[in-house]
Protein backbone atom coordinates (compact mmCIF):
# COMPACT_ATOMS: atom_id res chain seq x y z
CA UNK A 1 0.00 0.00 0.00
CA UNK A 2 1.25 3.48 -0.80
CA UNK A 3 2.08 6.04 1.84
CA UNK A 4 -1.05 8.01 1.08
CA UNK A 5 -3.06 4.77 1.32
CA UNK A 6 -1.51 3.93 4.68
CA UNK A 7 -2.29 7.41 5.92
CA UNK A 8 -5.94 7.02 4.98
CA UNK A 9 -6.32 3.91 7.11
CA UNK A 10 -4.53 5.51 10.07
CA UNK A 11 -6.93 8.44 9.70
CA UNK A 12 -9.81 5.97 9.86
CA UNK A 13 -8.34 4.80 13.18
CA UNK A 14 -8.67 8.36 14.45
CA UNK A 15 -12.29 8.50 13.31
CA UNK A 16 -12.93 5.16 15.06
CA UNK A 17 -11.72 6.65 18.34
CA UNK A 18 -14.11 9.56 17.80
CA UNK A 19 -17.01 7.13 17.29
CA UNK A 20 -16.18 5.28 20.52
CA UNK A 21 -15.87 8.51 22.49
CA UNK A 22 -19.36 9.58 21.41
CA UNK A 23 -21.10 6.19 21.48
CA UNK A 24 -20.13 5.08 25.00
CA UNK A 25 -22.11 7.67 27.03
CA UNK A 26 -25.25 7.01 24.97
CA UNK A 27 -25.13 3.27 25.73
CA UNK A 28 -24.26 3.80 29.41
CA UNK A 29 -27.28 5.99 30.11
CA UNK A 30 -29.74 3.08 29.98
CA UNK A 31 -28.07 1.34 32.93
CA UNK A 32 -27.48 4.60 34.82
CA UNK A 33 -31.14 5.70 35.01
CA UNK A 34 -32.00 3.73 38.20
CA UNK A 35 -29.04 5.38 39.96
CA UNK A 36 -29.71 8.86 38.56
CA UNK A 37 -33.35 8.92 39.71
CA UNK A 38 -32.64 9.20 43.47
CA UNK A 39 -29.35 11.06 43.04
CA UNK A 40 -30.97 13.91 41.07
CA UNK A 41 -34.46 13.63 42.62
CA UNK A 42 -35.87 12.83 39.18
CA UNK A 43 -39.43 11.69 38.59
CA UNK A 44 -40.63 9.50 35.69
CA UNK A 45 -41.04 12.47 33.35
CA UNK A 46 -37.48 13.65 34.12
CA UNK A 47 -36.09 10.20 33.34
CA UNK A 48 -37.84 10.23 29.97
CA UNK A 49 -36.27 13.59 29.16
CA UNK A 50 -32.84 12.36 30.26
CA UNK A 51 -32.98 10.23 27.11
CA UNK A 52 -35.18 12.39 24.88
CA UNK A 53 -33.16 15.62 25.23
CA UNK A 54 -30.17 13.98 23.56
CA UNK A 55 -32.32 12.49 20.78
CA UNK A 56 -34.12 15.75 20.00
CA UNK A 57 -31.01 17.92 19.76
CA UNK A 58 -29.22 15.26 17.73
CA UNK A 59 -32.08 15.15 15.21
CA UNK A 60 -32.29 18.94 14.99
CA UNK A 61 -28.56 19.54 14.65
CA UNK A 62 -27.34 16.86 12.25
CA UNK A 63 -27.94 18.77 8.97
CA UNK A 64 -26.39 22.04 10.20
CA UNK A 65 -23.49 19.96 11.54
CA UNK A 66 -22.76 18.60 8.08
CA UNK A 67 -23.06 22.08 6.56
CA UNK A 68 -20.53 23.55 9.01
CA UNK A 69 -18.03 20.84 8.10
CA UNK A 70 -18.40 21.47 4.36
CA UNK A 71 -18.10 25.22 4.84
CA UNK A 72 -15.43 25.68 7.51
CA UNK A 73 -13.47 22.42 7.37
CA UNK A 74 -14.40 18.94 8.52
CA UNK A 75 -11.32 18.38 10.67
CA UNK A 76 -11.71 21.75 12.38
CA UNK A 77 -15.40 21.21 13.15
CA UNK A 78 -14.73 17.66 14.34
CA UNK A 79 -12.29 19.03 16.92
CA UNK A 80 -14.89 21.62 17.99
CA UNK A 81 -17.47 18.83 18.31
CA UNK A 82 -15.19 16.75 20.54
CA UNK A 83 -14.59 19.73 22.83
CA UNK A 84 -18.36 20.31 23.02
CA UNK A 85 -18.89 16.64 23.82
CA UNK A 86 -16.26 16.74 26.55
CA UNK A 87 -17.99 19.78 28.05
CA UNK A 88 -21.33 17.98 28.00
CA UNK A 89 -19.77 14.97 29.74
CA UNK A 90 -18.38 17.15 32.53
CA UNK A 91 -21.72 18.95 32.90
CA UNK A 92 -23.54 15.61 33.14
CA UNK A 93 -21.13 14.29 35.78
CA UNK A 94 -21.40 17.42 37.92
CA UNK A 95 -25.18 17.84 37.64
CA UNK A 96 -27.00 18.38 40.91
CA UNK A 97 -30.56 18.65 39.58
CA UNK A 98 -32.63 16.90 36.94
CA UNK A 99 -32.86 20.10 34.90
CA UNK A 100 -29.10 20.47 34.86
CA UNK A 101 -28.67 16.90 33.68
CA UNK A 102 -31.25 17.38 30.91
CA UNK A 103 -29.28 20.44 29.77
CA UNK A 104 -26.11 18.33 29.77
CA UNK A 105 -27.81 15.72 27.58
CA UNK A 106 -28.80 18.47 25.16
CA UNK A 107 -25.15 19.59 24.95
CA UNK A 108 -24.08 15.99 24.33
CA UNK A 109 -26.74 15.73 21.62
CA UNK A 110 -25.39 18.85 19.93
CA UNK A 111 -21.85 17.46 20.03
CA UNK A 112 -23.06 14.17 18.55
CA UNK A 113 -24.98 16.06 15.84
CA UNK A 114 -21.66 17.52 14.71
CA UNK A 115 -19.63 14.33 15.08
CA UNK A 116 -21.89 11.85 13.29
CA UNK A 117 -22.06 13.48 9.83
CA UNK A 118 -18.44 14.63 10.01
CA UNK A 119 -17.14 11.10 10.64
CA UNK A 120 -19.13 9.71 7.71
CA UNK A 121 -18.17 12.61 5.45
CA UNK A 122 -14.54 11.96 6.43
CA UNK A 123 -14.94 8.39 5.16
CA UNK A 124 -16.55 9.68 1.96
CA UNK A 125 -13.63 12.06 1.34
CA UNK A 126 -10.79 9.75 2.39
CA UNK A 127 -11.80 6.59 0.57
CA UNK A 128 -12.77 5.63 -2.95
CA UNK A 129 -16.03 3.87 -3.73
CA UNK A 130 -14.14 0.56 -3.85
CA UNK A 131 -12.60 1.12 -0.40
CA UNK A 132 -15.67 2.51 1.36
CA UNK A 133 -17.37 -0.83 2.14
CA UNK A 134 -14.33 -1.92 4.18
CA UNK A 135 -14.07 1.51 5.83
CA UNK A 136 -17.78 1.53 6.66
CA UNK A 137 -17.43 -1.98 8.13
CA UNK A 138 -14.74 -0.70 10.51
CA UNK A 139 -16.87 2.35 11.35
CA UNK A 140 -19.87 0.09 12.03
CA UNK A 141 -17.75 -2.23 14.22
CA UNK A 142 -16.73 0.75 16.38
CA UNK A 143 -20.41 1.57 16.90
CA UNK A 144 -21.18 -2.06 17.69
CA UNK A 145 -18.41 -2.36 20.30
CA UNK A 146 -20.08 0.36 22.38
CA UNK A 147 -23.34 -1.61 22.67
CA UNK A 148 -22.18 -4.15 25.27
CA UNK A 149 -19.08 -2.26 26.43
CA UNK A 150 -21.09 0.69 27.77
CA UNK A 151 -23.44 -1.38 29.98
CA UNK A 152 -20.61 -3.70 31.16
CA UNK A 153 -18.16 -0.96 32.15
CA UNK A 154 -20.87 1.48 33.22
CA UNK A 155 -22.61 -1.13 35.36
CA UNK A 156 -19.35 -2.03 37.08
CA UNK A 157 -18.57 1.64 37.82
CA UNK A 158 -22.09 2.26 39.13
CA UNK A 159 -21.74 -0.75 41.43
CA UNK A 160 -18.42 0.37 42.89
CA UNK A 161 -17.90 4.14 42.49
CA UNK A 162 -19.58 7.54 42.30
CA UNK A 163 -22.10 7.65 39.43
CA UNK A 164 -20.44 10.70 37.82
CA UNK A 165 -17.49 8.58 36.72
CA UNK A 166 -19.64 6.86 34.07
CA UNK A 167 -19.75 10.20 32.23
CA UNK A 168 -16.16 11.18 32.93
CA UNK A 169 -14.64 7.86 31.89
CA UNK A 170 -14.82 8.78 28.20
CA UNK A 171 -12.71 11.96 28.69
CA UNK A 172 -9.40 10.07 28.19
CA UNK A 173 -10.85 8.60 25.00
CA UNK A 174 -11.86 12.07 23.83
CA UNK A 175 -8.34 13.36 24.54
CA UNK A 176 -6.85 10.47 22.54
CA UNK A 177 -9.34 11.12 19.75
CA UNK A 178 -8.41 14.81 19.61
CA UNK A 179 -4.70 13.97 19.43
CA UNK A 180 -5.33 11.35 16.73
CA UNK A 181 -7.49 13.73 14.67
CA UNK A 182 -4.89 16.51 14.90
CA UNK A 183 -2.03 14.23 13.84
CA UNK A 184 -3.66 11.79 11.41
CA UNK A 185 -6.73 13.33 9.80
CA UNK A 186 -6.20 15.65 6.80
CA UNK A 187 -8.31 18.79 6.57
CA UNK A 188 -10.96 18.92 3.87
CA UNK A 189 -13.74 21.31 2.90
CA UNK A 190 -15.79 22.14 -0.14
CA UNK A 191 -13.87 24.01 -2.86
CA UNK A 192 -16.86 26.33 -3.15
CA UNK A 193 -18.17 26.93 0.39
CA UNK A 194 -21.90 26.13 0.44
CA UNK A 195 -24.39 28.89 1.16
CA UNK A 196 -25.83 28.95 4.66
CA UNK A 197 -29.48 28.77 3.46
CA UNK A 198 -30.98 29.99 6.77
CA UNK A 199 -34.57 29.10 5.80
CA UNK A 200 -33.48 25.56 4.93
CA UNK A 201 -31.47 25.22 8.15
CA UNK A 202 -34.35 26.42 10.35
CA UNK A 203 -37.14 24.43 8.67
CA UNK A 204 -35.11 21.21 8.50
CA UNK A 205 -33.74 21.44 12.04
CA UNK A 206 -37.01 22.42 13.68
CA UNK A 207 -38.95 19.95 11.53
CA UNK A 208 -36.69 17.02 12.42
CA UNK A 209 -36.66 18.02 16.09
CA UNK A 210 -40.45 18.41 16.31
CA UNK A 211 -41.08 15.16 14.42
CA UNK A 212 -38.71 13.31 16.74
CA UNK A 213 -40.48 14.88 19.73
CA UNK A 214 -43.80 13.59 18.40
CA UNK A 215 -42.40 10.08 17.99
CA UNK A 216 -40.93 10.16 21.50
CA UNK A 217 -44.29 11.29 22.93
CA UNK A 218 -46.06 8.54 20.97
CA UNK A 219 -43.84 6.00 22.68
CA UNK A 220 -44.42 7.58 26.08
CA UNK A 221 -48.08 8.62 26.01
CA UNK A 222 -49.64 6.75 23.08
CA UNK A 223 -50.23 7.56 19.41
CA UNK A 224 -53.41 9.50 20.09
CA UNK A 225 -51.94 11.87 22.69
CA UNK A 226 -51.91 15.59 21.97
CA UNK A 227 -48.12 15.82 22.17
CA UNK A 228 -47.62 12.92 19.77
CA UNK A 229 -50.11 14.14 17.16
CA UNK A 230 -48.98 17.77 17.35
CA UNK A 231 -45.32 16.81 17.09
CA UNK A 232 -45.68 14.31 14.26
CA UNK A 233 -48.04 16.44 12.15
CA UNK A 234 -46.17 19.68 12.87
CA UNK A 235 -42.77 18.14 12.16
CA UNK A 236 -43.99 16.52 8.94
CA UNK A 237 -45.51 19.82 7.81
CA UNK A 238 -42.25 21.69 8.43
CA UNK A 239 -40.29 19.07 6.50
CA UNK A 240 -42.71 19.47 3.57
CA UNK A 241 -42.09 23.23 3.73
CA UNK A 242 -38.35 22.52 3.78
CA UNK A 243 -38.60 20.30 0.69
CA UNK A 244 -40.67 22.87 -1.21
CA UNK A 245 -38.28 25.67 -0.23
CA UNK A 246 -35.23 23.70 -1.31
CA UNK A 247 -36.82 22.89 -4.66
CA UNK A 248 -37.81 26.53 -5.29
CA UNK A 249 -34.37 27.80 -4.22
CA UNK A 250 -32.64 25.28 -6.49
CA UNK A 251 -34.62 26.57 -9.48
CA UNK A 252 -33.94 30.20 -8.59
CA UNK A 253 -30.31 29.94 -7.39
CA UNK A 254 -28.74 26.57 -8.24
CA UNK A 255 -26.06 25.41 -5.80
CA UNK A 256 -27.29 27.52 -2.88
CA UNK A 257 -29.56 24.90 -1.25
CA UNK A 258 -28.76 23.24 2.06
CA UNK A 259 -29.26 19.80 0.48
CA UNK A 260 -27.89 18.83 -2.91
CA UNK A 261 -31.16 17.75 -4.56
CA UNK A 262 -29.28 15.89 -7.28
CA UNK A 263 -28.50 13.21 -4.67
CA UNK A 264 -32.08 12.03 -4.90
CA UNK A 265 -31.52 11.28 -8.56
CA UNK A 266 -29.16 8.52 -7.44
CA UNK A 267 -30.99 5.29 -6.71
CA UNK A 268 -27.91 4.13 -4.81
CA UNK A 269 -28.04 7.07 -2.36
CA UNK A 270 -31.83 7.25 -2.03
CA UNK A 271 -32.51 3.55 -1.59
CA UNK A 272 -29.28 2.84 0.28
CA UNK A 273 -30.32 5.44 2.86
CA UNK A 274 -33.95 4.28 3.08
CA UNK A 275 -33.05 0.59 3.26
CA UNK A 276 -30.41 1.23 5.95
CA UNK A 277 -33.06 3.11 7.94
CA UNK A 278 -35.43 0.18 7.51
CA UNK A 279 -32.66 -2.17 8.68
CA UNK A 280 -32.17 -0.05 11.81
CA UNK A 281 -35.91 -0.30 12.46
CA UNK A 282 -35.94 -4.10 12.09
CA UNK A 283 -32.76 -4.57 14.12
CA UNK A 284 -34.15 -2.33 16.87
CA UNK A 285 -36.57 -5.16 17.61
CA UNK A 286 -33.62 -7.22 18.86
CA UNK A 287 -31.79 -4.35 20.48
CA UNK A 288 -34.86 -2.98 22.26
CA UNK A 289 -36.23 -6.22 23.64
CA UNK A 290 -33.15 -8.33 24.36
CA UNK A 291 -31.80 -6.40 27.41
CA UNK A 292 -35.33 -6.34 28.87
CA UNK A 293 -35.62 -10.10 28.38
CA UNK A 294 -32.26 -10.69 30.04
CA UNK A 295 -33.09 -8.57 33.07
CA UNK A 296 -36.82 -9.18 33.56
CA UNK A 297 -37.06 -12.84 32.52
CA UNK A 298 -33.58 -14.30 33.08
CA UNK A 299 -33.03 -12.13 36.17
CA UNK A 300 -29.63 -10.66 35.27
CA UNK A 301 -28.34 -7.28 36.39
CA UNK A 302 -27.04 -4.51 34.09
CA UNK A 303 -23.53 -5.95 33.91
CA UNK A 304 -24.86 -9.43 33.21
CA UNK A 305 -27.12 -8.05 30.52
CA UNK A 306 -24.16 -6.37 28.83
CA UNK A 307 -22.11 -9.57 28.96
CA UNK A 308 -24.99 -11.51 27.43
CA UNK A 309 -25.04 -9.06 24.53
CA UNK A 310 -21.55 -10.22 23.47
CA UNK A 311 -22.88 -12.82 20.97
CA UNK A 312 -24.87 -10.01 19.37
CA UNK A 313 -21.70 -7.92 19.16
CA UNK A 314 -19.72 -10.83 17.75
CA UNK A 315 -22.35 -11.48 15.10
CA UNK A 316 -22.51 -7.81 14.11
CA UNK A 317 -18.74 -7.53 13.81
CA UNK A 318 -18.56 -10.67 11.68
CA UNK A 319 -21.35 -9.45 9.41
CA UNK A 320 -19.94 -5.94 9.04
CA UNK A 321 -16.40 -7.27 8.62
CA UNK A 322 -17.40 -9.60 5.79
CA UNK A 323 -19.73 -7.12 4.09
CA UNK A 324 -17.20 -5.59 1.69
CA UNK A 325 -15.81 -8.94 0.52
CA UNK A 326 -19.26 -10.49 0.10
CA UNK A 327 -20.56 -7.43 -1.78
CA UNK A 328 -17.51 -7.47 -4.04
CA UNK A 329 -18.27 -11.08 -5.00
CA UNK A 330 -22.06 -11.07 -5.34
CA UNK A 331 -23.02 -7.39 -5.48
CA UNK A 332 -24.62 -4.98 -3.02
CA UNK A 333 -28.21 -5.96 -3.85
CA UNK A 334 -27.80 -9.66 -3.03
CA UNK A 335 -25.59 -8.90 0.00
CA UNK A 336 -28.13 -6.54 1.59
CA UNK A 337 -31.03 -8.88 0.77
CA UNK A 338 -29.10 -11.79 2.32
CA UNK A 339 -28.46 -9.74 5.44
CA UNK A 340 -32.18 -9.01 5.79
CA UNK A 341 -33.03 -12.70 5.27
CA UNK A 342 -30.56 -13.73 8.00
CA UNK A 343 -31.89 -11.02 10.35
CA UNK A 344 -35.49 -12.08 9.63
CA UNK A 345 -34.64 -15.72 10.27
CA UNK A 346 -33.12 -14.80 13.64
CA UNK A 347 -36.24 -12.83 14.57
CA UNK A 348 -38.46 -15.79 13.66
CA UNK A 349 -36.20 -18.16 15.62
CA UNK A 350 -36.46 -15.83 18.60
CA UNK A 351 -40.24 -16.32 18.71
CA UNK A 352 -39.52 -19.83 20.04
CA UNK A 353 -38.33 -18.20 23.29
CA UNK A 354 -40.36 -18.95 26.39
CA UNK A 355 -40.21 -17.74 29.97
CA UNK A 356 -38.18 -20.86 30.86
CA UNK A 357 -36.08 -21.45 27.72
CA UNK A 358 -32.85 -20.04 29.18
CA UNK A 359 -29.91 -18.16 27.68
CA UNK A 360 -28.64 -20.71 25.13
CA UNK A 361 -31.44 -20.07 22.65
CA UNK A 362 -31.17 -16.31 23.16
CA UNK A 363 -27.42 -16.38 22.51
CA UNK A 364 -28.08 -18.23 19.25
CA UNK A 365 -30.68 -15.85 17.81
CA UNK A 366 -28.86 -12.72 18.95
CA UNK A 367 -25.64 -13.88 17.26
CA UNK A 368 -27.45 -14.76 14.02
CA UNK A 369 -29.43 -11.52 14.07
CA UNK A 370 -26.29 -9.49 14.70
CA UNK A 371 -24.58 -11.09 11.70
CA UNK A 372 -27.53 -10.33 9.44
CA UNK A 373 -27.81 -6.75 10.66
CA UNK A 374 -24.09 -6.13 10.27
CA UNK A 375 -24.13 -7.48 6.72
CA UNK A 376 -27.21 -5.49 5.64
CA UNK A 377 -26.51 -2.18 7.40
CA UNK A 378 -22.83 -1.90 6.44
CA UNK A 379 -23.53 -2.70 2.79
CA UNK A 380 -26.56 -0.41 2.48
CA UNK A 381 -24.64 2.46 4.11
CA UNK A 382 -21.72 1.86 1.75
CA UNK A 383 -24.09 1.92 -1.21
CA UNK A 384 -25.39 5.32 -0.14
CA UNK A 385 -21.90 6.69 0.53
CA UNK A 386 -20.77 5.62 -2.95
CA UNK A 387 -22.99 8.33 -4.43
CA UNK A 388 -21.54 11.14 -2.29
CA UNK A 389 -18.94 13.49 -3.74
CA UNK A 390 -16.21 15.08 -1.65
CA UNK A 391 -17.58 18.55 -2.46
CA UNK A 392 -20.79 18.20 -0.39
CA UNK A 393 -19.84 15.20 1.74
CA UNK A 394 -20.81 16.82 5.05
CA UNK A 395 -24.41 17.72 4.24
CA UNK A 396 -24.93 14.54 2.20
CA UNK A 397 -23.72 12.38 5.11
CA UNK A 398 -25.88 14.41 7.48
CA UNK A 399 -28.95 13.89 5.29
CA UNK A 400 -28.24 10.16 5.22
CA UNK A 401 -27.93 10.08 9.00
CA UNK A 402 -31.02 12.25 9.55
CA UNK A 403 -33.19 9.78 7.64
CA UNK A 404 -31.67 6.78 9.39
CA UNK A 405 -31.77 8.32 12.88
CA UNK A 406 -35.54 8.72 12.62
CA UNK A 407 -35.70 4.91 12.52
CA UNK A 408 -34.80 4.65 16.22
CA UNK A 409 -37.59 6.78 17.80
CA UNK A 410 -40.06 5.49 15.21
CA UNK A 411 -39.17 1.88 16.06
CA UNK A 412 -39.24 2.64 19.79
CA UNK A 413 -42.73 4.13 19.48
CA UNK A 414 -44.21 1.39 17.26
CA UNK A 415 -42.44 -1.67 18.64
CA UNK A 416 -42.72 -0.40 22.21
CA UNK A 417 -46.50 -0.09 21.76
CA UNK A 418 -46.66 -3.63 20.32
CA UNK A 419 -44.64 -5.05 23.23
CA UNK A 420 -46.58 -3.18 25.92
CA UNK A 421 -50.01 -4.04 24.51
CA UNK A 422 -49.04 -7.71 24.15
CA UNK A 423 -47.75 -7.79 27.71
CA UNK A 424 -50.80 -6.08 29.20
CA UNK A 425 -53.32 -8.21 27.29
CA UNK A 426 -51.75 -11.49 28.44
CA UNK A 427 -51.47 -10.59 32.14
CA UNK A 428 -53.74 -12.22 34.67
CA UNK A 429 -54.01 -9.97 37.72
CA UNK A 430 -57.15 -11.55 39.14
CA UNK A 431 -57.27 -11.20 42.91
CA UNK A 432 -54.75 -8.38 43.15
CA UNK A 433 -55.72 -5.01 44.68
CA UNK A 434 -56.48 -2.33 42.08
CA UNK A 435 -53.31 -0.33 42.82
CA UNK A 436 -51.09 -3.38 42.72
CA UNK A 437 -52.69 -4.65 39.50
CA UNK A 438 -52.14 -1.24 37.90
CA UNK A 439 -48.45 -1.32 38.87
CA UNK A 440 -48.03 -4.81 37.41
CA UNK A 441 -49.63 -3.68 34.13
CA UNK A 442 -47.37 -0.63 33.98
CA UNK A 443 -44.19 -2.55 33.11
CA UNK A 444 -42.59 -5.96 33.37
CA UNK A 445 -40.04 -4.58 35.85
CA UNK A 446 -42.83 -3.39 38.14
CA UNK A 447 -44.50 -6.78 37.77
CA UNK A 448 -41.31 -8.63 38.76
CA UNK A 449 -40.85 -6.30 41.73
CA UNK A 450 -44.43 -6.80 42.94
CA UNK A 451 -44.13 -10.60 42.57
CA UNK A 452 -40.94 -10.55 44.62
CA UNK A 453 -42.50 -8.38 47.30
CA UNK A 454 -45.55 -10.65 47.55
CA UNK A 455 -43.42 -13.80 47.42
CA UNK A 456 -45.60 -15.18 44.63
CA UNK A 457 -43.80 -17.48 42.15
CA UNK A 458 -47.09 -17.89 40.26
CA UNK A 459 -47.38 -14.15 39.65
CA UNK A 460 -43.68 -13.98 38.70
CA UNK A 461 -44.13 -16.73 36.09
CA UNK A 462 -47.30 -15.04 34.82
CA UNK A 463 -45.53 -11.68 34.44
CA UNK A 464 -42.59 -13.24 32.62
CA UNK A 465 -44.85 -15.32 30.37
CA UNK A 466 -46.90 -12.22 29.50
CA UNK A 467 -43.73 -10.33 28.63
CA UNK A 468 -42.51 -13.14 26.39
CA UNK A 469 -45.88 -13.13 24.60
CA UNK A 470 -45.52 -9.40 23.99
CA UNK A 471 -41.93 -10.03 22.88
CA UNK A 472 -43.20 -12.57 20.32
CA UNK A 473 -45.51 -9.96 18.80
CA UNK A 474 -42.66 -7.45 18.65
CA UNK A 475 -40.39 -10.01 16.98
CA UNK A 476 -42.98 -10.89 14.34
CA UNK A 477 -43.48 -7.18 13.59
CA UNK A 478 -39.71 -6.74 13.22
CA UNK A 479 -39.53 -9.84 11.01
CA UNK A 480 -42.19 -8.27 8.79
CA UNK A 481 -40.05 -5.13 8.45
CA UNK A 482 -37.04 -7.32 7.57
CA UNK A 483 -39.13 -9.01 4.85
CA UNK A 484 -40.07 -5.56 3.51
CA UNK A 485 -36.35 -4.76 3.48
CA UNK A 486 -35.72 -7.79 1.27
CA UNK A 487 -38.44 -6.74 -1.18
CA UNK A 488 -37.28 -3.10 -1.43
CA UNK A 489 -33.65 -4.16 -1.82
CA UNK A 490 -34.42 -6.56 -4.64
CA UNK A 491 -36.71 -4.07 -6.36
CA UNK A 492 -34.75 -0.81 -6.07
CA UNK A 493 -31.14 -1.08 -4.87
CA UNK A 494 -28.61 -1.15 -7.75
CA UNK A 495 -26.71 -4.41 -7.95
CA UNK A 496 -23.12 -3.16 -7.83
CA UNK A 497 -21.06 -0.09 -6.96
CA UNK A 498 -19.51 2.08 -9.69
CA UNK A 499 -16.42 0.36 -11.06
CA UNK A 500 -12.94 1.25 -12.22
CA UNK A 501 -13.33 4.52 -14.13
CA UNK A 502 -15.68 6.10 -11.60
CA UNK A 503 -13.56 4.93 -8.69
CA UNK A 504 -10.38 6.38 -10.21
CA UNK A 505 -12.06 9.70 -10.93
CA UNK A 506 -13.43 9.94 -7.41
CA UNK A 507 -10.09 9.02 -5.88
CA UNK A 508 -8.43 11.84 -7.83
CA UNK A 509 -11.12 14.27 -6.69
CA UNK A 510 -10.79 13.22 -3.04
CA UNK A 511 -7.00 13.49 -3.12
CA UNK A 512 -7.28 16.98 -4.55
CA UNK A 513 -9.46 18.01 -1.59
CA UNK A 514 -6.86 17.19 1.09
CA UNK A 515 -4.68 19.79 2.69
CA UNK A 516 -2.06 18.59 5.11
Amino acid sequence: MSASGTRRWWALGALTLVVLAVALPATILSVALPTLAPALHADAADLQWFVSAYTLVLAAGVLPGGLLGDRFGRKKMLLVALVVYAGGSVLAATSTTAGMFIAAQAVLGFGAALVIPLVLSGIAVLFTAAERPRAVGIWAAANFVALPLGPIVGGWILSNYWWGWVFLMNLPIIVLAIIAVVILLPESRSEQPPALDPVGVVTSSVGLGVLTFGLVKAGQDGWGSAGALTGMLGGAALLVVFALWERALDHRSPGRTLVDLSLFGSARFTWGTIIAGLGIFAFFGLLFATPQYFQAVLGTDAIGSGIRLLPLLGGMMVGAGLADRVADRIGAKITVATGFVVLGAALVLATATTATSGYGLAATWTAIGGAGAGLALATASSAALAAISAERAGVASALMQAVQKLGTPLAAAILGSVLNSGYASRLDVTGLPAGTASAVRDSVYAGVEVAGRLGSPELLLGVRTAFVDGLDQLLWASAGVAALGVLLTVAFLPARAPRVAAVAAEHAESTHEWTS
